[in-house]
């Protein structure tokens, strides 16, 4: 059986007339009655009752006949359905991000993304840099918020559009601010205060380009770069400084997690900036991905 067959079924279910069906159809009757016969036969089941006078639906027919025009409605959208497809109005994106991206740039892209394409399905998952770039390249996943990579090491099938560059500011036990008396919420803090306590910071295979803007910013100053704690994600980091455990070097944008015993404080002097961006494979054909892109430069941007 094909569309064809099913759809001169619903014309003779509809008219229940061979001839008028026929003429609905722009074909003769005949070959109109040998196609459902064949389809009865095919289907071993007897769909009309015909009689000199007049055609009716057999029980089997009735019912079969919505099944069968819910089928041709579905077959009817095939067309729009590719159109939607080929726009990126509707599909699958697979999206991965870094722990600090939760506090800046995603949750804006992802609301304008959602507002623009509710029809499409986004899944997300949360992954450090090094484990992004190795789901791009494995085509686990279609674009990831990642750390700006060294451009010399990106993979050259790989695409990396920057969003978002900004300071990094010191993380710090609030008890440790009190006892040390130096700065409190809202002051600058001097890097020699910053460089007398334990450091938690990423471990560099996570977030190589992360790692080696906070072991520069050591050497800016002359001080011997040591890790006393390591941590892959930022909110454990965060977590990890409020224990009173060290001190970390932060986006700023983290400062919208509020951890008790945890105090954000700027950094006095030259500060490095900490750069995020989309990576995707150059070769993906994924329309959805094409208009995830589009939304997630801002409108000021563009």
């Amino acid at each position: 059986m094909d569309l064809r067959q099913l759809r001169q079924f619903v014309a003779v279910a509809e008219e229940l007339h061979f001839g008028h069906a026929a003429s609905r159809l722009n074909m003769t009757q005949p070959p109109l009655s040998q196609s459902i016969l064949a389809l009865e036969k095919e289907l071993k089941v007897q769909l009309f009752k015909r009689t000199k006078r007049n055609v009716e639906l057999t029980s089997v027919g009735r019912q079969w006949l919505i099944h069968v025009r819910q089928v041709l409605d579905g077959a009817n959208g095939l067309a729009d359905t590719a159109k939607r497809l080929s726009h990126g109005e509707i599909g699958h994106l697979r999206l991965s991000f870094v722990s600090t991206a939760d506090y800046s740039v995603l949750p804006d892209i992802v609301s304008r993304y959602r507002a623009a394409y509710p029809h499409v399905e986004l899944t997300m998952r949360e992954a450090t840099s090094d484990i992004q770039i190795e789901a791009l390249l494995d085509e686990e996943i279609d674009v990831g918020l990642i750390i700006a990579p060294n451009q010399a090491s990106l993979h050259p099938t790989l695409s990396y559009l920057p969003l978002l560059r900004e300071p990094l500011v010191a993380a710090v036990p609030t008890a440790w601010v009190e006892e040390q008396r130096v700065g409190f919420a809202g002051s600058v803090l001097e890097p020699a205060d910053f460089f007398k306590a334990p450091l938690i910071v990423f471990p560099r295979r996570a977030a190589p380009a992360f790692h080696d803007i906070v072991s520069r910013y050591f050497a800016e100053h002359g001080m011997a770069f040591s890790t006393y704690q390591e941590a892959i994600q930022m909110q454990t980091i965060v977590g990890l400084v409020a224990s009173g455990l060290g001190v970390a070097l932060v986006p700023q944008s983290m400062t919208n997690l509020q951890r008790r015993g945890a105090t954000y404080l700027p950094l006095a002097g030259h500060v490095p900036e900490v750069e995020t961006g989309l990576a995707w494979r150059r070769s993906d054909q994924n329309p959805a991905l094409d208009t995830f892109l589009a939304a997630a430069i801002p409108v000021d941007n563009k």
